[in-house]
């Protein structure tokens, strides 16, 4: 047990160190004592806990947000940036950045990179600032839907690939099929088969998250997935979240299986076998299918907005903190 005294001159020292920020040299010289026992005494005063440190940046909230999301979801990195007014561009560009920056923070030379259509995955493309060629493939993960060209499926793959330097490999088939069987036979033929096959031996992959959400999902405006459909998925099925049109419920679990049946793409089975999978999606909207996402265990990583984060916590909470 420490005397009094040496407890006193621990308190000093501790006051002198973190406090007026002196040095362990300036420290020994003021006190009369060596460097080596200051050294000694600040060891043990934070192994005795008399050290708190409390960090508060000016986005604390948002750090404080990404470790929680770390840490409920075993997830390996979790980046959130501050929501801004809805109707605005810039999450989305803030968000492509952000995972621009990321995304080739964790490219290596000789990988396939699978990625997914949509409006995010576009922004990420655009915001590409490569310094050095990489040498990579780029390949869809799903085929083509309906809509702007920017982003369209093949257009992003290609652009995406020209800005890396790399190869970009083109899915020339409907992202849905009317039937089981023409997804089938579509999907064996060579041509697509190989393009798919590629996809499979991804080792990372850059996703979109999105909703099933009769009005304004991606999925309804540009496929053959009418309102109805997407009505009877979400209420029939459980359904809150696609990637790369397969559908699954807010466990993360696939559902509607006959609707998956109709896609030309991987199942969310064959995407969770690739080894790095980096989520991105934004705005308190696109909460529930990132939540399903994570508890399915599609992520390693993900880029997000403080009203995403923050709503799929809240979910969290009413899912696993309740009161017995």
């Amino acid at each position: 047990m420490a005397t009094y005294d040496t407890i006193r001159l621990i308190n000093h020292i501790l006051n002198l160190y973190y406090i007026e920020r002196q040095t362990q040299s300036e420290i020994a010289q003021r006190l009369g004592l060596s460097t080596a026992k200051v050294n000694r005494l600040l060891v043990k005063g934070r192994e005795q806990g008399y050290v708190k440190i409390t960090i508060r940046t000016p986005f604390q909230q948002l750090f404080d947000l990404e470790a929680r999301l770390e840490a409920v979801f075993g997830i390996q990195d979790a980046i959130v940036i501050p929501s801004l007014p809805e109707g605005s561009s810039s999450p989305l560009n803030d968000i492509g950045a952000v995972a621009a920056d990321y995304l080739l923070a964790h490219l290596r030379d000789g990988d396939i990179l699978a990625i997914t259509p949509g409006t995010t995955v576009q922004a990420v493309v655009q915001a590409l600032e490569v310094t050095r060629p990489y040498r990579v493939e780029v390949v869809p993960i799903l085929g083509a839907v309906q809509g702007p060209i920017e982003s369209d499926m093949n257009y992003l793959a290609t652009n995406m690939a020209e800005k890396l330097g790399g190869k970009a490999y083109q899915l020339h088939a409907p992202a849905f099929v009317e039937t089981r069987e023409n997804c089938e036979l579509l999907s064996s033929m060579e041509p697509f088969k190989e393009i798919l096959d590629i996809a499979r031996r991804a080792s990372i992959a850059l996703l979109g998250v999105g909703t099933v959400d009769a009005e304004t999902s991606r999925f309804v405006m540009y496929t053959a997935l009418s309102a109805e459909d997407m009505k009877r998925i979400a209420e029939e099925y459980g359904g809150v979240g696609e990637i790369a049109a397969q559908i699954y419920n807010l466990d993360g679990q696939p559902c509607g299986k006959e609707y998956a049946d109709r896609v030309i793409g991987l199942s969310l089975a064959e995407i969770h076998n690739i080894p790095f999978r980096i989520g991105v999606a934004a705005t308190e909207a696109k909460a529930p299918p990132i939540y399903g996402a994570l508890r399915g265990g599609y992520l390693h990583a993900l880029i997000t907005d403080e009203a995403a984060a923050r709503g799929i916590l809240k979910r969290f909470d009413q899912e696993f903190r309740k009161s017995p």
